[in-house]
């Protein structure tokens, strides 16, 4: 048994009694940091190293200093966070850093013993869990936008009651519009007000234009790695593609997202042509699945050119009213609205990437990735490029069919032209 391993096991082993694994955690995200700052993987590119790095920075210091951070979800608007100086507690990731510690079944399991829905998305049973049995620490408020998923909101708030913390909800109209952005707009105006009566810190909108500016630099540097990885090969791993999410997303307008994005761009550029097969995925990734680590970890005969959320959302932001432009992003995110807005977007990426396939994924618990499985595949088709829709859990490994997942991937990586 691997140290990591034993580092798991013995985590899980805590998990029952309230509180006693949450150190073990936290630990775990600052050991990794301190390995991937001092002691990174050489044989890798040095981007990727760096990447590995701030991912584990990221999730450890909001785990460090949670009275100086917020719970938030994928497509919260955490510039605003950022100009507090506050971190984003990202329960997506932690929800992912808890199925690397095994310990998700755990989480689901008191989630559903709370007498939550089976049917309910396994990463919010498994952030729900950890919260109710103190395995994540209690930060200053919750902060979640309802863009793409509408249980987002109900799970902050059921989280928040749990705590007894305050719970700063965004409600997104579901058709883009102009009232839709200034009604966003008004509603971020309160979140700031009420941001700086939770943290006792003055909001300063240049600092947030800080922010906004850095983002902008660094949507430009992915839009250059999006550009080259349609000519380059360039490994890839899962986890790495899963944890990217903290520097597109709940990072973005921080100085480390933006200086990873120049290195990936430097070394893709330096990267030999692409030889192999290329895969696009779409939706969350079930990065410890034996057969897909095997054909697509730091792989050469199967390249993983990314994973769909990772490129959302690349237009610059304008400075002059930043609270109004984060509103627009919001509201006009590819992922609210129609989901043939999602298909048109998708379509306009496979022009610039020119995949050999895509795999779409249907999260367990996820209306929206399900619902829209057999219209995505039929538009890839006219297309003419071939699609694999899987179904499983990047959550809770209960719920990922192994044998399935190995006989259906290997069928279609071997028939892709």
């Amino acid at each position: 048994m691997t140290i990591q391993a034993l580092y798991c096991k013995m985590t899980k082993a805590r998990f029952s009694e309230f509180g006693k694994a949450q150190k073990w955690i936290r630990r775990g995200a600052s050991l990794q940091h301190f390995r991937w700052k001092y002691f990174p993987d050489r044989s890798i590119p040095s981007s990727l190293q760096a990447l590995n790095r701030v991912v584990f920075q990221y999730l450890a210091e909001p785990l460090c200093h949670p009275a100086r951070s917020a719970y938030v979800n994928l497509f919260a608007p955490c510039e605003i966070l950022h100009a507090f100086d506050l971190y984003p507690m990202f329960v997506e990731s932690l929800a992912t850093f808890l199925n690397g510690f095994s310990c998700e079944d755990l989480a689901v399991d008191q989630s559903e013993s709370s007498g939550l829905s089976e049917t309910l998305c396994s990463f919010h049973k498994t952030f729900i869990g950890g919260a109710e049995r103190g395995a994540l620490p209690k930060p200053l408020f919750a902060m979640a936008s309802s863009v793409l998923c509408d249980a987002n909101t109900k799970t902050f708030l059921h989280v928040a009651k749990r705590l007894g913390i305050p719970a700063l909800l965004i409600d997104v109209p579901y058709t883009p519009s102009p009232e839709a952005v200034r009604y966003v707009s008004d509603q971020l105006q309160d979140v700031v007000k009420q941001v700086e009566d939770i943290s006792g810190k003055p909001f300063r909108i240049d600092r947030l234009r800080e922010v906004l500016a850095l983002e902008n630099e660094t949507k430009r540097l992915m839009a250059e790695c999006l550009e080259a990885l349609a000519l380059k090969a360039f490994p890839n791993h899962l986890t790495l593609e899963m944890g990217r999410l903290m520097l597109t997303h709940t990072g973005i307008g921080r100085p480390e997202s933006s200086q990873c994005f120049q290195a990936l761009v430097r070394d893709i550029r330096n990267a030999p042509p692409r030889s192999g097969k290329a895969i696009f995925w779409i939706q969350v990734i079930p990065f410890f699945d034996p057969t897909l680590r095997a054909r697509f970890n730091y792989a050469s005969d199967y390249q993983l050119l990314g994973m769909d959320i990772n490129f959302d959302d690349l237009e610059p932001l304008p400075l002059d009213d930043p609270l109004f432009s984060l509103a627009k992003k919001i509201v006009n995110h590819v992922f609210n609205g129609p989901f043939n807005r999602r298909i048109d977007w998708i379509l306009g990426l496979m022009d610039r990437l020119k995949p050999d396939g895509v795999v779409y994924f249907c999260q367990w618990g996820c209306k929206q990735s399900s619902g829209g499985a057999a219209m995505m595949a039929d538009a890839l088709k006219t297309k003419g490029i071939p699609c694999l829709v899987l179904d499983g859990d990047a959550a809770d490994r209960r719920n990922m069919p192994q044998g399935q997942t190995k006989t259906r991937v290997e069928a279609f990586l071997e028939m892709l032209p």
